[in-house]
């Protein structure tokens, strides 16, 4: 099977079985969102979503926030992982919107990545979520499970997975593909023991078919008479 008949496989079945993708993140505006995805590093969109009500209702806007001390922040956020970067992170997003962009949430990926803590992967998450943009944000959901399935090959960073989905995948399903692939890290192909018996996409995945090669193997070794 070549990549882009693998990736045609892939996109037909994930089209079919979820055609409706979206973040699990709880958000109302743009800067809830931000919030939220700041605090998703590393952590689980669970307790995200169990922080960010008290959080928002203490801070609803930048320029709440941006009142706020970092050691205020920290007290709603210290249930996460790395509370005390994030803490730090929040208080200078606040702070920056209001001083250098009127207290919005900037729309452009390069201005997002201004903001502390705001890398690659949070920029094309707001823009991909909020406007549609095809910017696919790599986590390790979607870094696992392109590898696995064999949609990229030797990518060895987040970027390089990117740069080797975005050849095959169509702009337009870019959106969608980035929550078609987080979700079925989250759900079917989690890390530590795939349940591969359940996923519908074992028929086109590279790491299932040389999973049973090698079960096919050890089978054929143990009835063989010679090998015994």
């Amino acid at each position: 099977m070549t990549r882009k008949e693998r990736f045609e496989k892939v996109i037909a079945w994930f089209r079919e079985h979820r055609p409706v993708a979206e973040t699990e993140l709880h958000y109302r505006d743009p800067f809830h969102l931000l919030v939220a995805v700041v605090l998703s590093a590393q952590c689980t969109d669970k307790r995200v979503n169990m922080i960010t009500p008290a959080l928002l209702a203490a801070y609803p806007t930048p320029e709440a926030m941006a009142r706020a001390s970092r050691e205020e922040i920290f007290e709603y956020i210290k249930s996460c992982s790395y509370p005390n970067s994030k803490a730090r992170y929040l208080k200078g997003i606040a702070e920056m919107l209001v001083n250098d962009f009127g207290g919005k949430v900037p729309e452009d990926e390069k201005d997002l990545q201004k903001l502390p803590g705001v890398g690659r992967k949070t920029a094309h998450v707001m823009v991909s979520v909020l406007y549609n943009k095809p910017a696919l944000a790599v986590d390790t959901h979607v870094f696992r499970v392109s590898a696995r399935l064999g949609l990229t090959r030797n990518a060895r960073t987040p970027l390089e997975t990117e740069k080797q989905l975005v050849q095959y995948i169509p702009d337009e399903l870019i959106p969608l593909a980035h929550h078609w692939l987080i979700l079925h890290g989250r759900y079917v192909c989690v890390a530590r023991k795939p349940k591969c018996k359940e996923c519908g996409l074992k028929e086109f995945c590279r790491y299932y078919s040389t999973q049973k090669k090698k079960h096919d193997e050890r089978t054929n070794d143990k009835n063989d008479p010679d090998r015994r």
